[in-house]
């Protein structure tokens, strides 16, 4: 693959973890290809689906969504290396929040200083700064997410060239539909422009999770060691990605790929003692078929072939 969902210059944190992301990109641009574990594939190729339709809307209403997506489908997604990365690390991020849900019952926050507000704050007027940074990051994740509670790409979390590199194969898509019309056709550019200015001005989970951790100010090692007690990984990703200055999804793929042993080094910038990360540890070793390299679950991180 030439292109990764991690930052330029960042090593991804395992070795099999490209081996992964090019097994994906070429599951999506030939769907009987690859061997990742069938969750994987359905959970990746769900999102790409939903980003694709989000995007289509986006450029033009009168796209025929399911139309687009089984052509492509059918004969590989042409942006199949630029979405694998993405794709696989909110499927990956996605699994892991559901196995914890499954699996624990984190204990509720302390009332302490940096402790996130309860599930439903009071009015938004009594809220601190810091409270308010939080109910944002709150609904940054929770766009996440579709209408019916499956993982999702928000648009405004794209890197600016992934989404400009899916929005032009939208339009050329649409364009073979509607070149003998001029207007139409000249209609689509101004779209393309359009809705490339608006993303860029659109601000997601990791500007959200970088505006809750300025607020913490001190507090975030605290704030950060009560996400890991409560399970609440959304915000643990935010504030790790906020203090390494890196994107929300690079960040959640960098903990999900990391050897339990490099957890401590990962986190270092939050100040977390060993016992703050035992449930962090933990919940990760869970994981099946996670791409930390093989031996680690008893069979390479791909799966088996199903």
């Amino acid at each position: 693959m030439s292109e990764s969902v991690f930052s330029p210059g960042i090593d991804p944190p395992s070795p099999t973890l490209s081996v992964r992301l090019r097994e994906l990109a070429d599951y999506l641009a030939a769907p009987a290809a690859g061997r990742l574990t069938e969750e994987q594939r359905a959970l990746s190729l769900g999102i790409a689906r939903r980003l694709v339709h989000d995007v289509a809307a986006r450029l033009d209403p009168a796209i025929d969504p399911a139309g687009l997506w089984d052509e492509w489908l059918r004969g590989g997604l042409p942006c199949a290396s630029r979405l694998a990365g993405i794709c696989f690390a909110r499927a990956e991020e996605h699994r892991w929040r559901e196995q914890s849900a499954q699996r624990t019952s984190p204990p509720p926050a302390p009332a302490e200083a940096g402790a996130p507000p309860p599930e439903e704050p009071a009015a938004e007027a009594s809220m601190s700064d810091t409270e308010r940074a939080y109910l944002a990051l709150r609904i940054a994740d929770r766009r996440r997410f579709d209408a019916l509670g499956n993982p999702a790409l928000a648009i405004a979390d794209l890197d600016a060239d992934v989404f400009r590199g899916l929005l032009l194969d939208i339009a050329a898509w649409r364009l073979a539909a509607v070149s003998a019309d001029k207007n139409r056709a000249a209609a689509l550019g101004d779209a393309v422009r359009a809705a490339t200015a608006f993303q860029a001005s659109e601000r997601g989970i990791t500007h959200a999770g970088t505006v809750y951790a300025e607020h913490l100010g001190t507090d975030l090692p605290g704030a950060a060691a009560i996400a890991i007690d409560r399970h609440d990984w959304p915000t643990l990703v935010a504030l790790a990605a906020a203090v390494h200055r890196r994107s929300y999804d690079d960040m959640a793929l960098a903990l999900l790929t990391a050897e339990t042993a490099s957890l401590p080094s990962l986190l270092a910038p939050l100040r977390l003692d060993h016992a703050a990360l035992a449930p962090l540890e933990a919940s990760l070793a869970m994981l099946p078929a996670r791409a930390v390299g093989e031996g680690d679950h008893g069979e390479p991180a791909g799966g088996r072939d199903r």
